[in-house]
């Protein structure tokens, strides 16, 4: 993936983030370096700083927009922008998702997981539909013709195509699996009915026994080693099958073996078993030519046999469902205009099998409907596939009754095949989109307009500490918030056009811990009718919490610069009264003992000895302060508390001696 961020540390800590996840990244320091690393290479996600010198991430988006398959990279941006109008313009640029700086390390995995798993299903169905076009296309092909030459060289032609390898063979094999026939190959046209022995080729006879693809890619293989001046790497042996029959191989060869994955073997898979149906249908066109008599024969046979639901005819022509009648033996009576519509006019002529107009495994599923039927009882509608040479495989429901005067069986039915596609369809993304709310880091609930909890997803678990099972139709949203906070988020929803993003809030959790949050949320609509509520809750305590951490030390900080001024103040005042305090103590000490006893010069030189000495005493604590500590002083003032701010004893405890020696 490319990362793209002018910081060098933001650089630095996203390398280390997708380091420990084991994503590998590509890491450049500007717009500029991201537009030429996309002119050459196609990155699987984009993580784009949006603030950065021109040009800046909104132009590195939109020109990913813009590239040819630009649409299918999953772009995440980050930010430290906190406003909802830069998140808007984002995603209107074409982001896929937004984080915030500074982020969690896990929620930037998860969000990348998340992105990387969607880019994933959609490269996933875009393959399969492109897979389920080539194999209509080619059965359109084949159907078209019934000349065998014709419809083995449409196939390797379609298989190389589609699958991107280098050659394509076609081997068919008689009845004993002992001998072979290349019959046709993509890059040559010429190639017709070249022998093989099969006893030289143990894997072809080891697919057509298993019935299932054979592939080798190793080294050392014989068949690999056999096709070295060919430069092919790796080989793919997919048996040809029509009922539990062998009918014979597609022997792909690539010169790479990231060509032959899971998905081309599937694929090939698939165009095998339309060939398989295809072939039979040329043989029995064959088979028909040379038996031209018998069919004439059977054809009278059947129109006698629609002679006997003739009076049926009229009910049924009219009807909107298909409706097909059958003899005990399975044979087709009689099939209406809708019938004829929905599994083909050919497949239901009079005479035809109707097991033979089913795929092999419904079979058994048609004999007990049928078997049910005999007995007079009225099974339940069931599923089941009709293939038919000519025409794409559909699903019709079928029921059907026992006509009794005729002893025969009477089936309706209906063509839903569009409707299981899309039931299955629906499947496929309604479990998608679990996987994706289930994998999500945020809590997301989700509640219908009485408050009922309807969805509740992984991270919500963790965050309240009650299980899905505990939540989902049992508890009322609002247990979720403390009281008339649900209320409210729904008034600001209301008043907000149906959503709200970052909303600070909080939410009680099962033990009663009121969790901080941010919220955004949205009503749900279908149509102009309201249906429920949507939350996503990102959980804020670790946030929180770090940010009470960075507070405290930052006082802390404060606290140190401001008792390390206060004691590079206190010694320097100190040291500068020191001086002049020694030289008063002196002079009125010796003013003390050269004036006679009694006199007022002496009493006044022992006032200024003892002001002077506390004077001293103040100074010395001035001189230990270690700590800014302040005491009431008048009104609301305060002033320093010298005796808590210093690290000496009080000054009760100690006295300055004055000196002994005359100045």
């Amino acid at each position: 993936m490319l990362v793209v961020d002018d910081d060098a540390v933001s650089r630095h800590v996203l390398g280390g983030a997708l380091r420990s996840a084991a994503l590998d990244g590509s890491f450049v320091g500007s717009g500029a370096e991201a537009l030429e690393f996309l002119s050459h290479t196609r990155p699987s996600l984009v993580l784009l700083d949006l603030v950065m010198p021109a040009p800046d991430g909104y132009d590195v988006l939109r020109a990913i927009r813009e590239l040819p398959s630009g649409s299918e990279i999953p772009v995440v941006v980050l930010t430290a922008l906190d406003a909802d109008d830069e998140i808007a313009r984002a995603f209107k640029a074409g982001a896929d998702d937004f984080l915030r700086k500074p982020f969690r390390p896990a929620e930037l995995v998860a969000r990348i997981r998340g992105q990387l798993r969607l880019r994933e299903s959609v490269e996933t169905l875009a393959q399969r539909e492109r897979d389920a076009q080539t194999v209509l296309e080619l059965s359109q092909a084949l159907a078209s013709s019934h000349e065998l030459d014709d419809i083995l060289r449409e196939v390797v032609r379609r298989v190389a195509s589609a699958t991107g390898v280098d050659r394509c063979s076609l081997v068919l094999v008689g009845d004993d699996a002992e001998r072979g026939l290349v019959v046709a190959s993509n890059d040559d046209e010429q190639l017709r009915d070249l022998p093989l022995d099969l006893a030289q080729y143990p894997e072809i006879r080891e697919a057509l026994r298993t019935g299932r693809p054979l592939r080798l890619d190793s080294d050392g293989h014989p068949l690999v080693e056999a096709l070295k001046g060919h430069a092919y790497a790796s080989l793919a042996i997919v048996p040809i099958v029509f009922e539990g029959r062998p009918l014979g191989v597609l022997f792909l060869r690539s010169r790479t073996r990231a060509t032959l994955g899971d998905g081309v073997i599937a694929l090939t898979r698939t165009i095998a078993n339309t060939t398989a149906i295809a072939l039979r249908n040329a043989r029995i066109m064959q088979g028909l030519r040379d038996k031209s008599e018998e069919s004439e024969v059977a054809r009278r046979a059947a129109e006698r046999r629609l002679e006997q639901v003739e009076h049926f005819a009229d009910v049924f022509e009219s009807a909107a469902d298909g409706i097909l009648v059958v003899d005990v033996t399975g044979k087709i009576l009689f099939a209406n205009p809708s019938a004829r519509e929905i599994v083909g006019a050919d497949a239901t002529r009079t005479g035809a099998e109707l097991l033979e107009l089913l795929r092999p495994d419904d079979r058994k599923l048609a004999r007990s409907l049928v078997s049910a039927l005999h007995r007079g009882e009225r099974p339940e509608t069931v599923d089941l596939h009709v293939e038919h040479p000519g025409r794409a495989p559909i699903v019709v429901s079928a029921s059907g009754a026992l006509l009794r005067e005729d002893d025969a069986l009477l089936f309706t039915l209906r063509d839903v095949t569009r409707e299981r596609a899309v039931d299955d369809e629906l499947l496929r993304t309604k479990n998608f989109l679990e996987s994706v709310i289930q994998s999500s880091a945020d809590a997301i609930i989700s509640a219908d307009l009485k408050g009922t909890v309807l969805l509740f997803n992984g991270a919500a678990e963790r965050c309240y500490g009650f299980t899905a099972a505990e939540a989902i139709g049992k508890m009322n949203v609002a247990e979720l918030y403390p009281p008339g906070i649900a209320r409210d988020i729904m008034q600001r929803l209301k008043l907000n056009g149906g959503q709200i993003r970052d909303h600070r809030a909080e939410v009680v959790a099962r033990d009663g811990t009121r969790v901080p949050v941010a919220l955004s949320a949205a009503i749900i609509r279908n149509g102009d009718e309201l249906v429920g509520t949507v939350g996503v809750f990102t959980d804020l305590r670790d946030r929180l919490a770090i940010e009470a951490r960075l507070s405290a030390a930052r006082e802390q900080l404060k606290q140190r610069e401001r008792a390390s001024l206060l004691a590079e103040l206190a010694g320097a005042a100190a040291h500068e009264l020191n001086q002049p305090l020694t030289v008063v103590m002196g002079y009125s000490e010796l003013l003390g003992r050269k004036l006679p006893e009694g006199s007022p010069g002496r009493d006044v030189a022992g006032v200024i000895h003892r002001e002077a000495e506390r004077m001293a005493s103040i100074v010395h604590k001035i001189g230990t302060l270690t700590r800014y500590e302040t005491k009431p002083y008048v009104g609301e003032a305060k002033i320093l508390d010298l005796d808590r701010a210093s690290h000496e004893a009080p000054p009760s405890s100690r006295r300055t001696p004055l000196p002994e020696s005359e100045p």
